[in-house]
């Protein structure tokens, strides 16, 4: 087996740290050939399908990405802006700011960046840039808060599979989750707050959450159970009874059992229940995307109004809220304890401080 080659090595060489953030995706554009391509990617990962791959590849190729590519196209279209994908703008502005924000704070030798765990820009093509960069030391931080197989153990692989095909490989952290993270709670109850005193309260708080397979909870899969921890912590932060909000989830995907209760159909219930005023948070994403902005922006709130609601307000996810920001510069300065982050002085310089000193002393 032959090796990626690396950057020449010199001794004395200055390690540097970074840190990469990772989202789940976004095709390239609004197009059913995009979409075919980055579903292609997405749905043969056996973390997020957990099929038998040659009855899964029968069902993919035969079905999936000959009839759902033009369905996704019309949804992303729908909330495609001027600057692309509201994911990946979303998610590269967080890394710019989070550079920005911790160099502010001394860490002047760290590199922030944002890869996809599918579509680009890729995880191998970044931190193929890294490695050209001199990185040495690299912490990685899924923007999930919540741990699943299909997201947060997907992206590791990713890691550790370009990992495999290169020589000189950085020494690596991970950041696993961070759903009960006081500076994450803090920030959702500000967005809450803050979408408040703009909109008006609603009659309940719907918490919407990714939905994935029921079984990944009897196999293990904590995410489950910390999506109703955040939702808890939220709730007490929000000062909310328990009557006044509700744990969903949504996008489902084929016929088996996913957790629940679902989304789409918890509100409109709701509605039927004589809910006039309702109001959405989607905090398992760090970023606005189409699940937020189509599903639940769009899809969920049609939904209700046909079902005979009124008022259906969305609570736009952390994007680049400046407490969401300094959240994610505390969680990352935690676990990069130990790592070169900051300008060295100068060491003939600092002799020589120290000299000017010890003479200062001497002659009081």
């Amino acid at each position: 087996m032959s090796f990626a080659p690396a950057p020449p090595y010199s001794h004395g060489s200055t390690e540097r740290s970074a840190v990469l953030l990772v989202n789940l995706g976004t095709p390239d554009a609004p197009t059913a050939t995009a979409l075919r391509r980055y579903l292609a990617q997405f749905l043969w990962d056996p973390r997020v399908v957990e099929i038998p791959r040659p009855l899964w590849w029968l069902i993919l190729n035969g079905v999936i990405l000959r009839t759902r590519p033009a369905k996704s196209a019309a949804k992303y279209q729908s909330i495609w802006t001027k600057s692309g994908s509201p994911l990946l703008t979303w998610t590269l502005r967080q890394a710019e700011l989070l550079e920005s924000g911790l160099r502010a704070r001394g860490h002047q030798q760290l590199i922030v960046r944002a890869a996809m765990r599918y579509g680009s820009p890729s995880m191998a093509s970044t931190l193929d840039a890294l490695a050209t960069e001199g990185v040495t030391r690299l912490l990685v931080l899924p923007l999930y808060p919540q741990y699943a197989a299909a997201t947060t153990a997907s992206s590791i692989d990713a890691v550790t599979d370009w990992a495999r095909q290169h020589r000189r490989v950085p020494e690596l952290r991970f950041i696993n989750r961070y759903h009960d993270e006081p500076a994450y709670i803090a920030a959702l109850a500000q967005s809450v707050q803050t979408h408040w005193a703009r909109h008006g309260r609603g009659q309940k708080l719907v918490m919407s959450f990714h939905g994935v397979p029921a079984r990944s909870l009897a196999l293990g899969d904590p995410y489950h159970c910390e999506c109703h921890k955040t939702a808890r912590l939220l709730a007490e932060a929000l000062a909310l009874g328990h009557g006044d909000y509700l744990v969903t989830f949504q996008s489902r995907l084929g016929r088996a059992q996913w957790l629940e209760p679902y989304t789409e159909p918890s509100v409109i219930r709701l509605a039927a229940e004589g809910i006039k005023h309702l109001d959405a948070i989607c905090p398992g994403f760090a970023a606005d995307n189409l699940e937020t902005l189509e599903e639940i922006g769009i899809e969920a709130r049609d939904a209700f109004l046909a079902a005979g609601g009124a008022q259906f307000n969305v609570v736009p996810c952390l994007n680049d809220a400046p407490d969401w920001i300094a959240a994610l510069g505390d969680l990352s300065e935690r676990h990069l304890q130990g790592w070169p982050t900051r300008v060295m002085p100068d060491a003939p310089a600092l002799a020589a401080q120290r000299q000017r000193a010890l003479a200062l002393g001497a002659t009081d």
